[in-house]
């Protein structure tokens, strides 16, 4: 299988020395603890692909170290900033979209942990139960409220993006913030009380008015803008008119495998690809693979 963007980390997470409060000290002690370099929270990137890092004597003294993990023994950390204020847009900027090109594999997925924690810690730093301000704890994998007492942990949200299949041809939409000429998988966010399946027919029911029979599943991708897990799937729909939802697609239609095959290889076809960090890149080459 293709392997999807922001996948396969090579970091050991070290839960154990998020319990233990003198180990951890002693990781951010270490000399050979170093700092995730990142402005605006994008990475820099060396011209091997690889992320850059520093020590950590480098933050701010405000700034409150997260473990990312282990790199062969060696503590790697993110540093939160809390006079920083808001998190920053989920808006990708080209200088982004640069750095997301040419990470390797295992290097984005370091990243995507970074980005999606300090995203987090950006937007819960008052408790949700009463409002009180909390505090990092746990290596920076948790906050709690010295008030009430409640503990809370980084939240990760579902994504079911999706392709229907119909008489070998795979439907695409295309929303208008896009570049010209691209196309993609439909997705959007499972709702409470609805299982993987259920999200996948009732968005393509919603956004492009197909029913769609069986479902399958295919592969997931964190996806940390801000911090999402996409789950991509395959669903066999049961007819190909469409009724396009235009709050949500400004079009869409049907595909074959060789216009999509031709397109993957960079041949001239009738849209763009997605770009291979996404995972409905990795969707359209298994779907196309047959």
């Amino acid at each position: 299988m293709n392997v999807p963007g922001f996948t396969g980390g090579m970091l050991d997470r070290a839960d154990r020395l998020r319990h233990d409060e003198e180990a951890l000290a002693a990781a951010i002690g270490n000399w050979q603890a170093r700092l995730l370099k990142l402005h605006a929270w994008e990475p820099e990137v060396t011209d091997d692909g690889r992320l850059g890092w520093t020590m950590l004597s480098e933050a701010s003294e405000e700034a409150e170290f997260i473990l990312l993990g282990l790199d062969e023994g060696r503590p790697r950390f993110a540093a939160f900033e809390p006079a920083v204020g808001a998190a920053p847009a989920a808006f990708r900027s080209p200088t982004l979209l640069a750095a997301l090109d040419q990470l390797q594999m295992g290097e984005a997925a370091t990243f995507a942990a970074a980005r999606s924690v300090l995203d987090w810690h950006a937007r819960h730093r008052f408790c949700a139960n009463c409002g009180t301000p909390t505090t990092m704890f746990r290596a920076g994998w948790a906050r709690r409220c010295g008030n009430c007492g409640a503990e809370h942990f980084p939240r990760v949200d579902p994504v079911v993006i999706m392709i229907a299949e119909h008489d070998g041809r795979a439907l695409l939409g295309r929303q208008p913030s896009w570049p010209a000429g691209r196309y993609s998988a439909l997705a959007g966010f499972v709702e409470p009380g609805e299982s993987i399946e259920e999200a996948v027919r009732r968005e393509i029911a919603e956004e492009a008015g197909v029913r769609v029979g069986a479902v399958r599943y295919v592969a997931s991708q964190p996806w940390p803008f801000p911090s999402q897990l996409m789950i991509a799937c395959v669903g066999i729909a049961e007819g190909d008119a469409l009724t396009i939802d235009t709050n949500e697609l400004e079009t869409a239609g049907w595909f074959t495998r060789d216009e999509v095959r031709d397109v993957l290889a960079g041949k001239e076809g009738p849209f763009l690809a997605p770009p291979p960090y996404a995972i409905a890149h990795t969707l359209l080459t298994e779907w196309a693979r047959g």
